[in-house]
């Protein structure tokens, strides 16, 4: 794994300073007026303008406001991007990427991907005559076998959700490009801190900034983030006219996150591991899907594009459906709950939870089991989090 080293080829900050300085100030300056240190919120709906069209940058708050673009301009910086977009969710950054694509246009996506993004597909667009194709998002073959002369995008999540699959970002990227597409990475799980997709040949990276960027499981919030000014364009265009922003008071939130988010990652890496090793050895784990684990089939992949291995694992129990529901329920520390990436750990069921809308056919060819637990490793003390687990498994299967 690399360091977090900053890139000598490009300009500005990225050049001058590494990620966990840029994580406190790219994209922020001091108020001029007042010379508050934090951006503020700017809690405006319009704005005065000198004269009928003159405006000084900023005219309604759908279309911009001054705390959103430092927010942009932050999380652009940490992805080694030219262009930033926040948008109110991240399901309404997806969205926006579907609104590039056209009725008959083809995307090829993964057979794990997260279950709002399965149901978006699927479920919405799906009905405006695009076609999507489920494949096994660690197979460049298929990847590449799943094109057809209509495909017009790549969907890929590394690590994947629930089952912490790695794609090859740079192999499937130039797969894309030889077919005349666009390669997009949902990199919510790695955060720019561990992976950043641009440099690896990506188009389009998205976030769910509710995870690890927000990281206090207090504010919803999605982003893209490119290097082509046409893409930016069209998502700034489709920004303002859907109008699925971010608050001022949301977009303040989030840069209050990114100020920690090394220093909260680099806690919920080493957690995650112990606890990904506590359950490798657990007689009633028959698997742990962790890609810091050495039997992980993706590991000396995410080695070598990713800093760390992540706070999120999952893994299956030698149990039914009601007997995992009996673990998720029993712990203490670990809090029942969907989402990801806060301080606090959380752990989910994602067959009745977060993957239910997939048919169960369709999850269970995707390796999705019904005893298939997903685990968000918070900041706790290592040694609490074990104990809890190992309290709720044994207190779930008893």
């Amino acid at each position: 794994m690399d360091d977090h080293d900053a890139d000598p080829e490009r300009d500005g900050p990225t050049e001058r300073f590494r990620i966990e300085t840029r994580s406190v100030h790219a994209g922020q300056a001091p108020d001029p007026e007042t010379g508050a240190l934090m951006t503020p919120i700017f809690a405006n709906s319009t704005y005065e303008q000198d004269a009928p069209g003159a405006h000084r940058g900023y005219e309604y708050s759908r279309t911009g406001n001054p705390t959103r673009t430092d927010l942009e301009a932050n999380l652009a910086d940490l992805e080694n991007a030219d262009f930033g977009r926040a948008f109110a969710s991240g399901m309404a950054s997806i969205n926006t990427v579907c609104n590039l694509l056209e009725a008959g246009d083809h995307v090829v996506t993964g057979n794990d991907v997260y279950g709002g993004t399965h149901r978006l597909f699927t479920q919405v667009y799906e009905e405006y005559d695009l076609e999507f194709s489920f494949v096994d998002m660690t197979d460049l073959e298929a990847i590449e076998g799943a094109f057809r002369e209509e495909t017009e995008l790549l969907w890929l999540e590394t690590p994947t959700n629930p089952l912490m699959s790695i794609a090859d970002i740079e192999g499937a990227a130039e797969i894309a490009h030889a077919n005349d597409a666009l390669c997009a990475i949902d990199n919510t799980f790695a955060t720019p801190y561990l992976q950043r997709p641009l440099d690896l040949g990506a188009d389009i990276v998205s976030h769910s900034l509710t995870k690890y960027l927000g990281g206090h499981s207090d504010v919803v919030g999605g982003a893209l983030v490119t290097n082509d000014p046409d893409l930016d364009e069209r998502f700034g265009f489709y920004q303002n006219s859907v109008g699925a922003t971010p608050g001022p008071f949301e977009s303040f939130l989030v840069l209050r996150g990114t100020k920690t988010l090394p220093v909260r990652m680099d806690r919920h890496c080493e957690n995650a591991h112990r606890v990904a090793e506590f359950l490798d050895s657990h007689p009633d784990v028959d698997r742990v899907h962790y890609p810091g684990l050495d039997s992980h089939p993706g590991h000396d992949l995410a080695a070598e594009q990713m800093d760390d291995f992540g706070g999120m694992l999952s893994f299956e129990l030698d149990a039914t459906l009601e007997e995992a529901g009996e673990v998720v329920s029993a712990t203490e520390v670990f809090t029942l709950a969907e989402s990801l990436g806060g301080v606090e750990s959380l752990i989910e069921q994602p067959a009745p939870m977060t993957h239910a809308a997939i048919p169960r056919e369709e999850r269970l060819a995707a390796g999705l089991s019904d005893a298939l637990i997903r685990v968000s490793v918070g900041i706790e003390h290592a040694d609490d989090l074990v104990a809890d687990l190992e309290g709720a498994i044994e207190s779930g299967l008893e």
